[in-house]
């Protein structure tokens, strides 16, 4: 459990919610998790910006802008790297899924340490595998950041080897999606390519930053179904998020052995191009 102090519960310190919570209950809500440097929240317009877009979906009221910074300026902020974790549930409910008429929503802020990645991760590249988990399709939910993440723990829960450090995740048809943490680019032919979000999967932002990026650059990422003979035959993979920023594929673990990529030179440059280098 995360000391009271780090944890702020609508505007106030605490470390419960109600047990009737709806988030607690049936997963009815959805988070962010925001890398706080130098004390500030990095891509905060975005992460709110996503945050309120899932609230529209889920037709949950949205927090203020300003009401949410006020509760990250009541946590214990100071120069150190830091993790921040946006909770926003629908609040607590009566039994039943039935959302009530006029909730009133639970927001949870939670300051946790950096995670302790290898920095051989960034600095090298990574080693992934594959799941055998398949992810379901839903639509209506697909893109959102939401609180249902059993698909993601059932994936994560695969392996134990310190030495991979992600799973990649298809669907039901044998397309991939993205990985248990992050999302998928590959380059193939001279084009950066990454997997459509439109039946399941999260819209990460720093996966939008690079879809842009590139547009206003003049340049187009396809948004493409890709299966397993399209990433091997990539020259270069790469994970992203907004903790790890980009990580490059330099070994996907087979069943049957491995395929390696020098995904690292393309990487550097996107750090680049972003600013996270």
């Amino acid at each position: 459990m995360a000391a009271m102090g780090n944890v702020v519960v609508n505007g106030e310190a605490a470390d419960c919610i109600s047990a009737n919570d709806r988030g607690l209950q049936y997963g009815d809500g959805l988070f962010e998790t925001i890398a706080v440097l130098g004390g500030q929240p990095r891509n905060w317009h975005l992460h709110i910006e996503r945050l309120r877009a899932g609230c529209e979906r889920l037709h949950i009221p949205p927090p203020a802008p300003e009401q949410l910074f006020d509760d990250f300026l009541k946590l214990p902020i100071d120069d150190r790297p830091r993790v921040l974790k946006i909770i926003l549930t629908r609040g607590a409910g009566g039994r039943g899924y039935r959302p009530p008429d006029d909730p009133s929503p639970t927001r949870v802020l939670i300051l946790g340490p950096w995670p302790d990645h290898p920095p051989a991760n960034r600095e090298q590249g990574v080693a992934v595998r594959l799941c055998e988990l398949r992810l379901g399709s839903n639509p209506a939910l697909a893109g959102l950041k939401h609180l249902n993440r059993l698909e993601q723990v059932l994936a994560r829960g695969e392996w134990s080897d310190p030495a991979i450090a992600e799973g990649l995740m298809f669907d039901a048809d044998g397309y991939l999606v993205e990985g248990t943490m992050s999302n998928v680019f590959i380059r193939a032919n001279g084009e950066i390519r990454t997997p459509p979000l439109d039946a399941c999967g999260v819209a990460g932002i720093v996966r939008r930053q690079i879809i842009e990026r590139h547009t206003a650059a003049g340049a187009v990422v396809i948004e493409r179904r890709m299966t397993l003979a399209d990433l091997l035959a990539a020259d270069a993979v790469f994970l992203t998020n907004s903790l790890i920023g980009l990580w490059a594929v330099r070994r996907i673990q087979l069943p049957d052995g491995s395929m390696d990529y020098d995904s690292q030179p393309l990487v550097h440059r996107l750090r680049i191009e972003l600013g996270m280098e």
